[in-house]
């Protein structure tokens, strides 16, 4: 798997609105990986929304739902403070964003091909 670290905030918003534009209609799984509490499931194969980063807030919100009656809330996930922002191309396994706040916390974002008829 190939990852493409962007260190550049000034990146950061037009990266992950290409990101959003790729996987509309893929489903998503949110996991927090931390280096005290361990690794949590956020969220587990829901219908993606989108993902985006803030400057004014300097927050990174990955959004899932409110697109279909079955999930009809939108639910946000958000990274206070962000100090990486890393994609992975899918060589062999799936698409993913990694976002590292300040402590050192890592959100992963997996993506997955929607079935049809799914969601």
């Amino acid at each position: 798997m190939a990852d493409t670290p962007m260190s550049d905030r000034a990146e950061w918003q037009s990266l992950l609105d290409e990101v959003t534009d790729a996987h509309s209609g893929d489903l998503v799984t949110i996991e927090v990986l931390d280096p005290s509490l361990g690794d949590q499931h956020e969220a587990e194969q829901l219908p993606f929304s989108y993902v985006t980063y803030d400057p004014k807030d300097d927050v990174v919100v990955v959004a899932v739902g409110g697109e279909s009656p079955r999930y009809p809330v939108v639910l946000r996930h958000m990274v206070p403070h962000p100090q990486s922002v890393e994609l992975s191309t899918p060589d062999v396994t799936e698409a993913a964003v990694r976002v590292v706040d300040q402590e050192g916390t890592a959100t992963l974002v997996t993506f997955f091909p929607a079935e049809s008829g799914a969601a």
